[in-house]
């Protein structure tokens, strides 16, 4: 679908997704739906996703891992103008859980003594970080990647005119990348929050501090970003549906098309194609990938345990969940849930019509992703109702 789409258009669609899913499980779905969906948590799982769909997600699919044992659910349609079911293994774009991924990969180069937490923005990037009161000799990498460096959050910036934010911007601007270089300098033009103290703990989350810390990681190893990615996480944990989307404004098949309600708009604008971000938000994925990669995370296959306890110091980040109580640590965030003695650590992500969400156990034993093709920007009520629906699912799969 492309351009926009009447409410009542919407509305007749997402009710023929209601349908479509139940077809799913009386058999219509693809091989294996009854096995997945029939019993026991898979049954759970797919009530829970089917919740989020009837919270007005157009399509989703979520997937989770305990111990190996891997379960998938989808609920809704692949469009609005061709309801098929979504399948399991559908591509999303994971938004800002690529940070996840960047913050890992800074840790691995700190436990190779490469760089360290301590190293300054300055120091691997001279001139960079300066004007209009921003002083790269005052932000540290671990400010960076715990979004306490008081640099201003580009996007604020490009998206600050209501103008830029119509799906008309968007059809004219969606094949347009950015460099690295180009989004820091936006963020240059404004005055930093603060300057940051040793020990830091103001928060506020700017995705140029990834942008930054992508840049920092080329200049440690000589290579671009998302081949230490590649090389340091997708390949050898085995996630073959993963990959850095660089300048490509396409989301391979299968996947949904995304859909995004712009502000003042009541439409839904499909948002499928998008050059969308680097170091602070430019991976696609799958969820089995993502649980795959958040287990690794935790269980401690990919950092080294002085890495993976400094990721896991964490500062309040007000705001950052509407969870009360959470806290963020490095690329990672941590929050209380019920049933879960030591709370889930989760991150989240969104791009123009997609939203990534999961997390995983303390321990790495069990994870959970959900990637929903569904967004608002101008019907708050709705979008927190789909939110609250993702997090159920999440502490349901991670909690019990």
């Amino acid at each position: 679908m492309n351009g926009a789409r009447k409410n009542t258009a919407v509305r007749v669609a997402l009710s023929a997704a209601v349908a479509l899913g139940a077809l799913a499980l009386a058999g219509g779905a693809s091989p294996g739906a009854a096995e997945e969906h029939g019993r026991g948590h898979s049954g759970r799982l797919q009530r829970d996703a089917e919740a989020v769909r009837d919270a007005g997600a157009t399509g989703l699919v979520a997937a989770t891992d305990t111990s190996g044992r891997a379960r998938r659910a989808a609920a809704g349609v692949t469009d609005l103008d061709d309801p098929r079911p979504v399948p399991y293994d559908a591509y999303y774009r994971i938004g800002s859980d690529t940070k996840t991924f960047t913050a890992a990969v800074v840790l691995q180069l700190v436990g190779e003594g490469r760089l360290a937490l301590t190293d300054t923005v300055e120091r691997w990037l001279p001139g960079v970080v300066t004007g209009n009161g921003n002083d790269g000799s005052r932000v540290t990498v671990r400010d960076l990647l715990q979004h306490t460096s008081g640099i201003t959050n580009y996007t604020d910036i490009l998206y600050a005119d209501p103008a830029d934010l119509t799906p008309e911007a968007y059809l004219a601007d969606r094949f347009r990348g950015r460099t690295p270089e180009e989004q820091v300098a936006l963020a240059m033009t404004r005055a930093p929050g603060w300057l940051p103290e040793a020990g830091e703990t103001r928060w506020a989350y700017s995705n140029t501090n990834y942008i930054l810390a992508g840049m920092i990681v080329e200049e440690a190893t000589g290579h671009p970003w998302a081949q230490e990615v590649h090389e340091r996480i997708i390949a050898p944990l085995g996630l073959r549906h993963t990959f850095t989307a660089a300048t490509s404004a396409y989301v391979p098949e299968p996947t949904a098309t995304a859909y995004l309600q712009f502000p003042g708009q009541e439409e839904l604008t499909d948002t499928t194609l998008m050059v969308d971000g680097g170091a602070d938000g430019g991976i696609i994925s799958t969820a089995a990938d993502m649980t795959a990669f958040h287990r690794a995370l935790l269980d401690g296959t990919l950092l080294g345990p002085r890495e993976l306890a400094a990721m896991r110091e964490t500062v309040p980040a007000p705001g950052f969940s509407a969870v009360s109580g959470t806290r963020y640590g490095l690329g990672i965030a941590w929050r209380p849930a019920r049933g879960c003695a030591d709370g889930v650590w989760f991150h989240g992500g969104t791009s123009f019509g997609t939203a990534s969400d999961g997390g995983v156990t303390d321990d790495g034993s069990a994870a959970v992703a959900v990637g929903t093709y569904t967004l608002s920007f101008a019907d708050a009520e709705g979008q927190e109702a789909r939110n609250t629906a993702t997090r159920r699912l999440t502490d349901h799969a991670l909690c019990g």
